[in-house]
């Protein structure tokens, strides 16, 4: 859930490396050695965060620990005269933080927030919390829930902590007016930032922005659709809001009596409290809870793919859980993460799905193309499709991508199988087997000019010979000749097919 920094800002960080490397007398470095204290952002319940930064330097490497309430994070980079830049150790590409050392104060950018820290003295710490040890591992019966991927919408992408109960209600109103209702994307799910404090009886409230949840989910109920919340299993959500630690029953009861439908419970500042290891009896701890209420709730695992989850994701009453770290608007990030899918294809099926996390199809940074890609292989790896677009202002060219009927019946076949890449390389086959005995074929070309791909009959798992074959974007039939199908496809762009032997 984090944004980060320009390419613009990471090329000024690498020039100014190459510079010093080259005249090193030249550069000196400040010291940036120590604990540094920083005010963050004050939430919609008033509460003012406090961030952790911890810095090791050596010369000019630097290393060490960024926390705040919501999570902590391993985080390195360089120091360069009075400055400095510092990376995630997952996305070296992106500067995470950028900063200047002023009248002994840190004052720069995190992201899109400003960053102001000074000298943390030998008390200033974050708050802490007495340790709960997980629960003994016991399976979770499956909820009977999502035999098909979940569709829906998320608010993350599109309003991240600007999301509120007005919002939510223009969207469940433009889902149903713009046909994605009847096209099947049912969850209007809500994203960290609309947590309260807790009252007297430690039940979570909503803050100002959701003022009666209850009638959200009536509202939302009344127009044929489902409403879908957040939480986390540490102390604390990813943006700093409480969360569910030592109140898993408490919570799920309230969501249950809100009406809640669906839960993403993302593991966030767990990691401060629990290892890896604990993953499963963490998410187990809801998962139980979430049972015991009575009420169908779809229960989403929001991991990063961490622990192998698809080996134990249906032991907590999992229906979805996350296999990569968070998405952005951008075709490296889009097949960044679908890649990471091919390890997980066995652990999909009917009721449990690899998420790769939602769809930034209509965002903007991506040409139709791209979109339509992104589109072709969550339908192939039968991905939850939860657009994170704006739902009032479709293009014709999104409302076309998103409620293909061909495309989304690929993705919900009942079959519940992922596909899997049988040809790697510029031109990437990926091959899906369907219900009806047929298979959905996806050739995706990753190269930067258009070319001919060629599909043939020897490489997709059918007995006999095809009979039918149709293009899923442009709604038409096309013909194997000898064995095989031969098509141009545009830089980044997918040939979609569905083929039979009936």
């Amino acid at each position: 859930m984090h944004r980060f920094l320009t390419r613009k800002g990471l090329l000024l960080s690498l020039l100014s490396v190459v510079v010093c490397g080259l005249f090193a007398t030249a550069c000196r470095h400040d010291d940036f050695n120590g604990r540094w204290i920083a005010s963050g952002d004050t939430l919609a319940n008033g509460e003012q965060l406090k961030m952790l930064l911890e810095l090791k330097q050596n010369g000019s490497e630097l290393s060490g620990t960024f926390k705040s309430p919501g999570f902590s994070l391993p985080v390195n980079g360089t120091a360069q005269g009075t400055h400095v830049t510092l990376f995630v150790a997952k996305h070296p590409d992106r500067p995470f933080l950028q900063a200047d050392l002023v009248n002994g104060n840190l004052q720069g950018m995190r992201g899109r927030h400003t960053f102001n820290a000074t000298p943390a003295g030998p008390n200033d710490d974050l708050p802490t919390v007495a340790y709960i040890a997980p629960p003994a591992i016991q399976p979770v019966p499956w909820n009977g829930l999502a035999k098909t991927p979940p569709m829906g919408w998320n608010s993350w992408n599109l309003f991240a902590d600007k999301v509120d109960d007005a919002t939510v209600r223009t969207m469940a109103d433009a889902m149903v007016s713009s046909g994605m209702r009847d096209a099947g994307y049912v969850y209007i799910n809500i994203d960290d930032t609309w947590e309260g404090v807790r009252d007297a009886q430690g039940n979570i409230q909503s803050n100002h922005k959701f003022p009666d949840m209850k009638a959200l989910a009536d509202y939302v109920h009344s127009k044929g659709l489902k409403l879908g919340i957040y939480s986390s299993p540490g102390p604390r959500t990813c943006a700093g809001y409480p969360g569910s630690y030592g109140h898993e029953e408490q919570d799920a009861k309230t969501l249950a009596a809100w009406g809640i439908d669906y839960l993403k419970y993302d593991w966030c500042s767990a990691s401060t409290v629990y290892q890896e290891k604990d993953l499963q009896a963490v998410y187990q701890k809801m998962g139980a809870a979430l049972r015991a209420t009575g009420r169908p709730i779809v229960f989403s695992l929001c991991e990063y793919g961490l622990g192998n989850v698809g080996s134990w994701g249906p032991q907590v009453s999992g229906n979805l859980w996350r296999t990569t770290g968070d998405i952005r608007d951008a075709w490296s990030s889009m097949i960044g993460n679908i890649e990471e899918q091919v390890p997980t294809a066995q652990y999909a099926g009917p009721g449990h799905w690899n998420d790769p996390d939602m769809l930034e199809i209509g965002n903007g940074h991506m040409t139709d193309d791209e979109y339509r890609t992104h589109m072709s292989l969550w339908a192939l790896t039968a991905a939850p499709l939860l657009a994170g677009n704006d739902l009032r202002s479709m293009s014709e060219a999104t409302k076309s991508i998103l409620m293909n009927h061909e495309v989304l019946a690929v993705d919900q076949d009942t079959l519940g199988k992922q596909a899997s890449p049988v040809k790697n390389g510029t031109m990437e086959t990926w091959v899906k087997p369907l219900a009806d005995g047929g298979v959905a074929v996806g050739v995706v070309n990753l190269g930067g000019a258009a070319a001919t791909a060629t599909i043939a009959q020897t490489d997709l798992p059918l007995h006999g010979t095809v009979k039918k074959a149709r293009n899923l974007w442009t709604h038409a039939d096309v013909k194997f000749a000898n064995g095989s199908y031969s098509a141009e496809i545009p830089s980044h762009a997918t040939l979609l097919l569905k083929v039979s032997t009936r």
